[in-house]
């Protein structure tokens, strides 16, 4: 018997909608601190400066449970992301146009939401790539189960040394 999961809506956030997005970033600091990701989103990352510019751009999104609740976010653009233009000790898996998730945060509420945001980046562009702290074993895990496969290292905006991951459909 499979289990039916509860429905959700995803759209583009709104200025307004700021006020129960950082919790969810707060919530996911905890859990990567508990599963032994202490280095990643340290010093308060993301700031709320830079998600009402995500906000702003069209780039940031949340899941509504059947409640419309705000339980989960996630940044999602189409185009060429600055920081993969170089990639070490590997190769990415085409050059094709793609989408590059970042910052999936959710309040744990509804399980595998990150499956469901990558089904859905998955609908809209075929070409995804994503990248996640080599202390993550929880999201490397999520995204080898979800079809992608480890292309490299690159280097985030700060200089900071993330693993690489593509996925094609």
């Amino acid at each position: 018997m499979r289990k039916i999961l509860p429905s959700i809506i995803i759209r583009k956030a709104t200025i307004e909608d700021l006020s129960s997005i950082m919790p969810l970033f707060e919530h996911a600091r905890q859990y990567m601190v508990e599963t032994g990701n202490s280095h990643q989103w340290v010093d308060g990352y993301p700031s709320e400066i830079l998600v009402k510019e995500e906000i702003n751009a069209e780039h940031c999104f949340v899941c509504l449970n059947e409640a419309h609740k705000i339980v989960c976010t996630f940044c999602f653009i189409i185009g060429k992301d600055p920081t993969y233009t170089v990639i070490e000790n590997g190769q990415w898996l085409n050059d094709l146009p793609y989408g590059t998730i970042h910052r999936i945060a959710s309040d744990g509420t509804i399980k595998r939401m990150t499956d469901r945001c990558i089904d859905w980046c998955l609908k809209i562009i075929p070409n995804i790539r994503i990248d996640t702290h080599e202390d993550n074993k929880v999201m490397q895990h999520v995204l080898i189960r979800n079809g992608f496969k480890r292309c490299g290292i690159i280097y985030t905006h700060n200089g900071t040394q993330r693993i690489a991951f593509q996925l094609t459909k």
